[in-house]
């Protein structure tokens, strides 16, 4: 419902589609709770992400590998509960997506009959075209995830670019061909990104991509000032909510402790 009481159309997979026909860029970003997927609703961002990525900005963990598939049901029903318009896609946690197809169908079953979430996304390309396949049979969206995959971690060795085009490029068209409505390309070097959207119809989405992508996805905590120590080359500060966070807090403290706060108006008689 917008502002006006007026029915605003849901983003679906095929909005996606028609907005990667029109090139029209798709926006998305992550959303962990309720107040600020209904912010980013109202906002007008296409695509929330219910990301694994809470085991590092929330939960404070170093990778995204301690999350658990009842933590993503948990965020994800305040984030499904928050939109009126936003397409509502959910990471499968480590290993959901890595052992068993019958598992990840389940766990995709959680997310839409949980959840008012939409999709998933799973890490990972051409190894996956199986369960993708499988799991699009059964009725769930799938939105593949190529490039860096934070849930590889331990096998990469680490946070790296992806230079690979063609294993890249490869990846990208099983999925698609297994059946993905869209696919998420982390840390390649533009010309990579480029090469990849050429290769495939569906929507793609970019973080560390370059511009050459159908849309772009950011850590919603990067952009507001949110995350405390490193954050990557790719994102943009578009807020310092973190600063001002920290200041409401510092004056809070202060006004108590000097007996300013509460004063007579904030206090019952």
């Amino acid at each position: 419902m917008s502002s006006n009481g007026s029915v605003v159309p849901r983003v679906t997979t095929r909005t996606l589609q028609k907005m990667r026909d029109n090139d029209d860029p798709i926006t998305m970003l992550t959303a962990y709770d309720y107040p600020m997927a209904r912010l980013l609703d109202q906002a007008g961002v296409d695509v929330l992400l219910v990301g694994d990525s809470m085991g590092m900005v929330v939960q404070g963990h170093d990778t995204t590998l301690p999350v658990t598939m009842d933590q993503m049901i948990y965020h994800a029903e305040m984030v499904g509960r928050a939109t009126d318009r936003a397409m509502v896609v959910v990471d499968l946690p480590f290993p959901e997506g890595q052992i068993g197809i019958e598992r990840s169908i389940e766990a995709g079953v959680r997310v839409l009959k949980d959840t008012r979430c939409h999709a998933v996304k799973l890490e990972g390309g051409a190894e996956q075209a199986d369960r993708i396949a499988a799991m699009v049979t059964a009725g769930i969206p799938v939105m593949a995830h190529v490039g860096l995959r934070p849930q590889n971690i331990h096998v990469d060795g680490g946070y790296r670019l992806q230079r690979d085009t063609d294993r890249l490029v490869a990846d990208a068209r099983a999925a698609e061909q297994a059946g993905a409505f869209a696919v998420l390309i982390e840390c390649v070097p533009s010309s990579v990104a480029a090469a990849i959207t050429d290769a495939v119809k569906v929507p793609t989405i970019g973080i560390g991509a370059g511009s050459a992508v159908s849309g772009q996805v950011l850590v919603t905590h990067d952009i507001l000032g949110l995350t405390t120590g490193y954050t990557p080359k790719f994102t943009r500060n578009f807020a310092e909510i973190g600063k001002a966070i920290g200041q409401a807090a510092a004056d809070y403290v202060a006004q108590v402790k000097s007996g300013g706060f509460p004063s007579k108006s904030e206090s019952f008689s």
